[in-house]
C-alpha cells in the first residue's frame, strides 16, 4: 500500500496564483527610494517567494545601520492583505487592509501611546502611471492628528 502526503507533494497547482494574490505585484522589483526633497531614503528589494504566496521586502536605509524586512500576503480566510514588518532596531508592525483602485492601503490596529491617546499607523502604496510607487506612512492620533512618518518615491533600479 502506498500513501501519498499531499502537503509534501508537488502537484503543480498554484494556490496563490489568483488575481487577489497579484494585487500588490506593482511593488515587486529592485528600487531606489527618495524623500520628497529628492535626497536618498534607501533601497528596497521586493520579491515574490513561497510559490507567489508572499511578497518579501528587504529594506536598507540611506541612514547607516538601519534595515528591515517584511512579509506581505493575502489572507484568503480574512479576505485582506497583511504585512508583518520587523527591523534591526527591534521595531515591528502588523498592518492589514486591501487594495483600492491604484493604492494598497494597510493599517495597524488601534493602540494607546505613552500619553494614553488612541493611535494607528496607515501606510498607502500608490501605483503611479510612470511606473514609480509612492509609499506614504501616516501615524493618526485621536482619529484626527496626522504625523507623516515616511514619504518615499520608489524608482526601479
Amino acid at each position: 500500500m502506498t500513501i501519498t502526503v499531499n502537503s509534501q507533494t508537488n502537484n503543480n497547482s498554484c494556490n496563490c496564483c489568483t488575481d487577489k494574490h497579484a494585487e500588490f505585484d506593482f511593488w515587486v522589483g529592485s528600487w531606489t527610494v527618495t524623500n520628497p526633497n529628492g535626497t536618498a531614503a534607501g533601497t528596497n528589494v521586493i520579491e515574490k517567494v513561497q510559490d507567489n504566496c508572499v511578497l518579501r521586502e528587504n529594506w536598507t536605509s540611506a541612514t547607516a545601520g538601519f534595515t528591515g524586512t517584511s512579509n506581505n500576503f493575502y489572507n484568503a480566510a480574512k479576505q485582506q492583505w497583511e504585512q508583518i514588518w520587523i527591523d534591526n532596531q527591534g521595531g515591528s508592525l502588523h498592518l492589514k487592509g486591501n487594495r483600492v483602485g491604484n493604492q494598497m492601503i494597510l493599517k495597524t490596529d488601534v493602540a494607546k501611546n505613552q500619553n494614553g491617546e488612541s493611535f494607528f499607523h496607515r501606510v498607502t502604496w500608490t501605483k503611479n502611471d510612470d511606473g514609480t510607487v509612492r509609499q506614504y506612512w501616516e501615524t493618526i492620533t485621536n482619529d484626527k492628528d496626522i504625523t507623516v512618518a515616511f514619504d518615499g518615491l520608489y524608482k526601479k533600479q
